[in-house]
């Protein structure tokens, strides 16, 4: 990753020494650049100063102008240029966040960042919509390029549509046919697709639309869910709840995690405690129930062959299958078990 070759607050501070004291403190309050690293609002500085919200906005303008024709801003090219160059690096457009994030240790240095880019002539915005976050980019034709190719791939993607990444960085490739080489390559895909709004990545790294099934991270119903497609296969209530955490950093206690688990039909119950995911084909319901799915499809099977079957689907031991196998439900004939005609 691209490394700035200046620092942030330093650059800041030279920036607006020269500003009258009154442009000086309100450039320093709105960008939370002083001691305090949060901004204020426009109304909070019109209080202090006794004038209108307006007012405000007015002198904060015209202390951006007076920076951005100034000497010292001039004298601070190579601070820009290296700004500049750290965002090609990175494709050229990136979302704000990511880019604060990447290029910033904690608050105070995000706010003076953050500066920086709003006086930097080489450095536009685009506010966000329903299509796209709010991004920084220094080529205004590659950005346009880039969320024409990404508006493509958003048209073609099915509302429960789940995309691994890969497929959905080659779609993004193929859409990007007008675009310098040196971005048409795969880590730079990922970080366009992170200007998305209409497309998320899940904890497992797949993609599909924001509200799609096994996109969507909304409670502990679904923490679980992707802690055991990431396991991939069956697990007790309590391991899944400590699977949360581990994955997620997400407290789970263990009761609450048992009692969504029962609640969702994503879940199905396999064992003592022990959940599977429905879509890796087990089937519902208790052991009888099964072994009656089983002989509807296969027809009368010897009691090795119905509990290797029921084995698959189900974490329990022999004992319990025998017992089941004496229902009512079920006839033996020549010592192959079937269902009895008033079952089938």
């Amino acid at each position: 990753m691209p490394k700035l070759q200046f620092n942030p607050g330093q650059v800041s501070k030279r920036l607006v020494q020269n500003l009258p004291d009154r442009s000086r403190d309100v450039v320093v309050s709105r960008f939370g650049l002083g001691a305090k690293k949060r901004s204020e609002t426009l109304d909070a500085i019109g209080k202090r100063y006794g004038i209108t919200r307006e007012r405000v906005r007015q002198i904060e303008n015209h202390a951006i102008k007076l920076i951005q024709d100034s000497h010292a801003l001039a004298k601070e090219a190579a601070a820009f240029g290296s700004l500049e160059n750290a965002i090609r690096e990175l494709g050229g457009i990136l979302p704000e966040d990511k880019l604060l994030d990447e290029f910033a240790k904690d608050e105070e240095a995000k706010n003076n960042l953050y500066f920086l880019l709003v006086v930097g002539k080489p450095f536009n915005v685009a506010k966000a919509n329903n299509d796209f976050k709010t991004r920084w980019f220094v080529d205004p034709d590659l950005a346009k390029r880039v969320e024409e190719a990404l508006k493509q791939v958003h048209s073609t993607v099915k509302p429960s549509e789940i995309l691994p990444e890969d497929k959905l960085v080659e779609h993004v490739l193929s859409c990007l046919t007008q675009v310098s080489a040196k971005y048409r390559n795969k880590d730079v895909v990922r970080q366009y697709l992170e200007l998305s709004n209409c497309l998320r990545r899940n904890p497992l790294g797949e993609w599909g639309k924001p509200d799609a099934p096994g996109i969507r991270v909304k409670n502990i119903r679904d923490h679980a869910y992707f802690a055991l497609k990431r396991h991939g296969s069956p697990m007790h209530f309590r391991e899944v709840a400590r699977a949360i955490g581990k994955y997620f950093g997400k407290d789970a206690h263990e009761a609450t995690t048992h009692n969504e688990l029962i609640k969702d039909p994503r879940f199905v119950l396999v064992g003592r405690g022990i959940y599977a995911l429905k879509e890796w084909g087990y089937r519902a319901g208790p052991v009888v129930e099964i072994i009656k799915h089983i002989l509807k499809e296969s027809g009368p099977l010897s009691r090795e062959e119905i509990m290797k079957r029921v084995a698959k689907e189900r974490y329990v031991k022999e004992n319990t299958i025998l017992v089941n196998l004496q229902n009512p439900a079920f006839l033996k004939i020549g010592g192959r078990y079937a269902l009895k005609p008033s079952h089938n």
